[in-house]
């Protein structure tokens, strides 16, 4: 529970919180720019050094996977951040200061990855699977770990400062804008990641899927474009950072005066999340299906650009782009859903909808493989975003509509810890059934044919749990089952 300071005169907090100025729409989006910032980020290490590391220096997608996927499994590291930003303020700020330096970290942590990538690289090539192999691959998985902690030092006290600077009638908004914000930041950061990666690097070897250290002028090449890439962007992340939030506390902040505890999503640990989001039936089954959607809605982020790679014969600023497509289609998806499809079908109906598109897009994907036409696989992705976008916004508009005001933070709370781990398990999951599929078949695109099958599954059976959800019995079991739940952990 994070810490405030209380006041025994709840008039003058009271007059005081009234004339501290509310956010205009102008620091609305220079906020946004922190979340641009960490789209710009997820695209490096999601669209860029997965598909180094799996296509031009053929290392097991599983491995691979496993690695990136570090750094979403200490998501619950976030829990200690948020209370250090509460109870002890740093550099005369609660939590501009822990932003600024952890936004610094994340940078580095991610130029030493892809240093050590290529020591990996090397070394497979060398000396093959040997405990020198092992041990750099090691050393990748901690340099990922260090990343997330960077990442919930510096992503963490971002949430906190947004609940800070707003109030219950701003807050939704000042949210949605900066959310919004880290799909420009895909959609930017990989255009800006395709036009400073050479044009032409290692198409044809990538066809084969032979290690780049084969060719060393080729390897020298990208390794001088994704250095000078890896230098770049987490530099201009951190000027994001900086200039997203300079001044903003000490001028919006109402942590020093508000008397009341708001709940918030950092707030919450992984065992008490398990518990709300089990406290009765309705709350297990819709759990459920936002577990299975998170994961078949993002088995495809480790393994999109090596498609790509292997099996359209792109190259790495092609597939590099390919996220600037789903991440349009995503935005288009979440701004339009809201205003077109929801009034019409309802946010359940919705969901189950987006579901549903989503399975039928990746047929799409799956078709444009045996195709071979990239232009085919740009347009399926931007459908694939569109679904992603109508689903997103429909189970999310659903959960804040199935329970009371009185428990919407702490099950929120809960799920957001929830969905990160299940981030992990998709990115894992999504690299061990390529491998599987490489095993099991000679084609490549059958194999990355299984991945995204497997997500088409996946979305079905999501909506089998969704049908079973009842709103009106959520309604009046869950807030009661989740308020025992949290009256036991007060005890």
């Amino acid at each position: 529970m994070a810490t405030s300071d209380f006041s025994p005169n709840p008039q003058s907090d009271k007059s005081t919180l009234e004339s501290l100025p509310k956010v205009n729409l102008f620091t609305m989006f220079r906020l946004g720019l922190f979340q641009m910032g960490l789209g710009i980020m997820s695209v490096l290490t999601l669209g860029v050094l997965n598909r180094i590391m799996i296509n031009e220096l053929a290392i097991p997608a599983t491995l691979v996977a496993g690695t990136i996927a570090m750094h979403q499994l200490v998501a619950p590291t976030r829990l200690w951040f948020g209370q250090l930003s509460d109870a002890k303020p740093f550099l005369n700020n609660h939590r501009t200061s822990y932003v600024w330096v952890g936004a610094a970290l994340l940078a580095i942590a991610a130029f030493l990855a892809v240093q050590v990538t290529w020591q990996l690289g090397a070394s497979l090539y060398a000396v093959g699977w040997t405990a020198q192999t092992y041990g750099w691959i090691a050393l990748l998985a901690g340099i990922f770990v260090f990343y997330g902690v960077t990442l919930s030092s510096s992503s963490t006290p971002f949430a906190a400062l947004l609940v800070d600077v707003s109030d219950e009638d701003n807050r939704s908004k000042l949210v949605g804008i900066v959310w919004s914000m880290l799909m420009v930041g895909i959609v930017i950061g990989a255009i800006t990641s395709s036009k400073l990666l050479p044009a032409a690097t290692t198409c044809q070897e990538t066809a084969r899927a032979v290690s780049l250290y084969s060719q060393p002028a080729q390897l020298a090449v990208l390794q001088n474009s994704i250095n000078r890439l890896f230098f770049i962007l987490p530099a201009v992340v951190f000027g994001l950072a900086v200039l997203a939030t300079a001044g903003v506390e000490k001028k919006y902040s109402r942590y020093g005066i508000r008397s009341t505890v708001t709940e918030r999503e950092d707030q919450i640990t992984l065992t008490r999340a398990l518990k709300v989001l089990t406290a009765s039936r309705q709350t297990g089954l819709f759990f459920t299906f936002l577990l299975v959607m998170t994961i078949s809605l993002f088995m495809q982020e480790a393994v999109m650009e090596p498609y790509g790679g292997e099996v359209f014969g792109m190259c790495v600023s092609e597939t590099t782009r390919l996220n600037a497509f789903w991440g349009t289609g995503t935005l288009i998806g979440i701004g339009s859903t809201g205003f077109l499809i929801v009034p019409r079908l309802g946010k359940q109906k919705t969901a189950m909808l987006g579901c549903f598109a989503v399975a039928f897009t990746m047929a799409f994907i799956i078709l444009s493989g045996f195709t071979g036409n990239d232009k085919f696989l740009q347009g399926s992705l931007l459908l694939f975003g569109l679904a992603s976008g109508v689903t997103t916004t429909g189970a999310i508009s659903l959960m804040l509509d199935l329970t009371a005001a009185e428990t919407a933070g702490t099950f929120i709370g809960a799920w957001g810890l929830a969905q990160a781990i299940a981030r992990a398990l998709a990115t894992v999951s999504g690299g061990a059934v390529l491998d599987v599929g490489k095993f099991l078949f000679a084609q490549k695109v059958l194999a990355y044919g299984l991945v995204f099958g497997l997500q088409a599954i996946g979305m079905l059976t999501a909506i089998w749990f969704l049908t079973r959800v009842n709103v009106k019995e959520f309604q009046n079991n869950a807030k009661q089952a989740i308020a025992s739940i949290l009256e036991s952990d007060l005890d």
